[in-house]
């Protein structure tokens, strides 16, 4: 599943990583995406076999630009529900290390049936 999300992401056209693991001595992308996946977890049981699985995934846009955070937040909410990922929320502020760049985040969830 996290192909998935970081192939729907990476169509933005900025940098995506996963939260957190930019180098220290790296300087921050003036916009960029990240990911992490919060949870995976059965949610259907037949016969002792796991049916269906969730994803839980925070995304996260950061951006010197804070109408560019909040914007492309919104586009990928969009995007990721074209795409069947649940979204139960429009956003939120995320912190950021760096005071030049605003973070606004969301979270989704893909529900996945298993064979």
């Amino acid at each position: 599943m996290i192909d998935e999300l970081v192939q729907i992401l990476e169509s933005f056209g900025f940098p995506v990583m996963r939260q957190g693991s930019l180098p220290q001595n790296q300087k921050y992308p003036a916009t960029f995406i990240t990911y992490w996946n919060n949870d995976e977890y059965g949610q259907a049981y037949y016969d002792n076999t796991t049916a269906s699985v969730i994803y839980d995934f925070a995304v996260n846009v950061y951006s010197t630009v804070p109408n560019t955070a909040y914007s492309t937040l919104d586009s990928i909410r969009i995007a990721l529900l074209q795409n069947g990922w649940i979204i139960t929320d429009r956003g939120f502020d995320v912190a950021s290390d760096e005071i030049t760049h605003t973070g606004r985040g969301l979270e989704t969830q893909y529900m996945q049936m298993l064979d």
